[in-house]
């Protein structure tokens, strides 16, 4: 129930254990309000004099009390007075002077169209109740219906709404009842795995369990001799118009502890912004001058995407003289000493295709949006991969920060098109034919989070569309393999439809459908357990790895619901080959880097060139590079303006949200009322671009 503040109850006087140590004649004071009671005052000046614990209060002290009150009560409303003028102004600027998203395909619409239609039938049934509210039929008040048979002031539209209740009771709630039970279904299943793989994560802790190197690691001071025990290694940087952050992911490599005749370091570029592209070529260029084996490769045409890309690449004649290869993606900063904490791991191990290491952040702390981000990712890191890693030997390839054996790769079928998870595609095809991985949780790469939410929207596009394209492509594969039953089964039923189909779907499905509409067909109800106890307790342990993201809890719940939109509609993209589901779109990155880097990094840069100051020597590609920023300094570059998004699945589904919330407020149901304001509300600010940056 939505709770009522009575405020009689505060004018009752406790019961005295003596009433013979009173001193003075009592005064009595009768209220001229009726609902209040009456109150006893010793003596004229007992209201200035301690009171016992046990004693009630007298007149002033209410008096204060409810002016305290009254004062607390005027400061929440002007705050929430403030908060609301402050969202309406967003509004405002948002609807005015933003501009909305478009959508290129008529299927891609559908999902929109879907939700448009709820809310206007929610608004109608909403119409409905309000009328019936203020005229005093509270038939909706009983789930259970029983309608009385008097028709002496019946008019047209009583008889339409009692009419509407028989077709809701008999024919609407049995449908939406069956439904929310099926997601219940799976919302159980899916939390029940959820708190095996969190008792994994305690197991593998309180056991202290992680890979160890067989044999003694590759450890030399002198690099450049006694090189027999490192292997042949080769480094692939894959981007495309990675201007921001080309230059550290590459100053980052260059300087792995590796001996210098056994590494090779591929810059992979797709750009075709021809700026960017001489950029790239003058810090390749730099960094070849200073003896580091490092090779630019541009394509033509960028097909098949960062697939395409790698394929490309090991498709070289000098390839085959390596034996293992290591990919980071552009915005990663290994540390110095990354291969020597993955490679060796292979030494021994001839079953062994990929080690794995864990993503670490530079900017988690930037705004909310990548809290909310950090969240989730060390969940994924801590928990998902590192149990799947120890008790199973395999997981989905992060797509960078991993090191494979060649070999695996080849025999595998190499890279393939046909997918944007071209990294799960590999692993689901290595595991297949029997091949094992480790994740070293222990091992961290840094990073960059997107800081915009339409960059990340298009990420997480991708990485729920791809897995289920993926399925369809592979599931004859899988039945067919020659791995063992149980493996099979984790295939299909866990890593695939588990937490890749039926995660979003019924979390989009429960909460931004079913929830509100049970609001105006209360015959189909849903437990409390599934809208407050069960979540919450999921979000606290999805929260666990990242213990100092708790104050986030509650919208870290509120967000993960909202994304379900973006979710559910790439799973249908991919599941039945809609027209984005093959959609690639580079997420925006800013560029940052630690503070810690960024000196080391200037300090490294100033020592080599005043090294190469001393020695006289010249160096083509800095000239090179140097007139090219000289050039882009002359031209003049007009400045970038932020653009205001609006996104029309989460407006109406935040609309469709605070409609339910307001028909929830009608039959005083607390729980349900809160939860849909505040959910409504974070589908508004997400609506709104109101979360994280604005994309320039």
């Amino acid at each position: 129930m939505v709770p009522s503040i009575d405020f009689s109850k505060w004018w009752w006087v406790k019961d005295s254990s003596s009433s013979s140590s009173r001193k003075g004649n009592p005064v009595v004071v009768t209220m001229e309000n009726p609902n209040y009671s009456v109150l006893e005052i010793d003596a004229p000046d007992s209201a200035f004099q301690p009171v016992d614990k046990d004693r009630g209060k007298n007149a002033k002290q209410f008096t204060w009390v409810l002016l305290l009150k009254a004062h607390r009560a005027v400061g929440c409303l002007a705050w929430l007075a403030n908060s609301l003028c402050s969202l309406l102004r967003a509004v405002k600027k948002r609807l005015f002077f933003g501009h909305v998203e478009t959508e290129n395909s008529g299927k891609a619409k559908f999902l929109f169209r879907v939700i448009l239609t709820f809310l206007v039938i929610a608004l109608a049934f909403l119409s409905f109740e309000l009328v019936a509210h203020f005229k005093g039929w509270h038939y909706f008040h009983n789930h259970n219906l029983h309608i009385p048979q008097t028709w002496e002031i019946t008019g047209w539209f009583h008889t339409a709404y009692v009419r509407w209740l028989e077709f809701r009771a008999y024919y609407i709630a049995p449908t939406i009842q069956s439904l929310s039970i099926f997601c219940i279904l799976l919302f159980i299943i899916q939390s029940v795995d959820r708190m095996l793989l969190c008792l994994g994560c305690l197991w593998i802790k309180f056991n202290k369990i992680k890979p160890v190197i067989k044999g003694v690691p590759p450890n030399s001071d002198d690099l450049e001799g006694a090189n027999d025990g490192y292997p042949m290694v080769l480094v692939q940087i894959p981007m495309c118009n990675e201007k921001e952050v080309y230059e550290q992911s590459i100053s980052a490599v260059c300087q792995l502890d590796w001996p210098k005749d056994r590494l090779l370091i591929q810059v992979l570029d797709d750009s075709d912004d021809e700026g960017i592209q001489w950029l790239i070529k003058g810090e390749v260029s730099k960094w070849s001058q200073r003896g580091v084996n490092i090779i630019y490769r541009h394509r033509m045409f960028r097909t098949g995407y960062k697939a395409g890309n790698l394929k490309s690449a090991m498709n070289c004649d000098y390839v085959k003289d390596y034996e293992f290869v290591a990919i980071f993606d552009a915005d990663f900063q290994p540390n110095r000493d990354f291969l020597k904490q993955t490679v060796p791991h292979f030494k021994g191990n001839p079953e062994l295709a990929l080690v794995q290491a864990r993503w670490a952040f530079v900017n988690k702390d930037e705004n909310l949006l990548t809290r909310l981000q950090n969240i989730n990712l060390c969940f994924h890191f801590e928990v998902e991969q590192q149990v799947n890693g120890v008790f199973l030997n395999f997981f989905g390839f992060n797509g960078t920060a991993g090191v494979w054996r060649i070999k695996a790769l080849e025999e595998s079928g190499g890279w393939l098109e046909r997918t944007t998870v071209e990294d799960m595609d590999i692993a689901v095809r290595a595991h297949l034919n029997g091949w094992k991985f480790i994740f070293l949780n222990d091992v961290k790469v840094l990073c960059e989070l997107p800081e915009s939410y339409e960059a990340y929207r298009k990420q997480q596009h991708r990485w729920h569309s791809g897995p289920m394209q993926l399925f369809r492509l592979c599931l004859p594969a899988i039945i067919t393999s020659k791995i063992a039953f149980w493996k099979k089964a984790n295939l299909i039923f866990l890593f695939f439809l588990l937490r890749k189909l039926i995660l979003p779907f019924y979390s989009f499905t429960l909460f931004c459908i079913i929830l509100p509409l049970t609001m105006f067909v209360p015959e189909a109800e849903l437990p409390i357990w599934v809208i407050c106890y069960v979540p919450v307790f999921m979000s606290f342990l999805n929260i666990l790895p990242a213990p100092k993201s708790f104050p986030f809890i509650v919208p870290y719940l509120l967000f993960e619901n909202t994304m379900s939109v973006t979710k559910f509609n790439a799973m249908i993209s991919g599941l039945f080959q809609l027209g984005s589901s093959y959609e690639w779109i580079v997420t925006k990155k800013a560029g940052r880097s630690s503070e810690p880097d960024l000196l080391a990094a200037e300090e490294r840069e100033s020592k080599t060139m005043s090294l190469q100051l001393h020695r006289g020597t010249s160096d083509s590609g800095l000239s090179e590079l140097n007139k090219i920023k000289e050039c882009q300094e002359t031209v003049p570059t007009p400045p970038l303006k932020k653009m205001n998004k609006i996104y029309k699945k989460e407006l109406a589904l935040a609309f469709l949200l605070l409609t339910a919330a307001v028909r929830s407020l009608l039959s005083a149901q607390g729980m349900h009322f809160y939860y849909l304001l505040f959910q409504g509300v974070s589908f508004l600010l997400v609506g709104l671009d109101l979360i994280g940056e604005q994309m320039n």
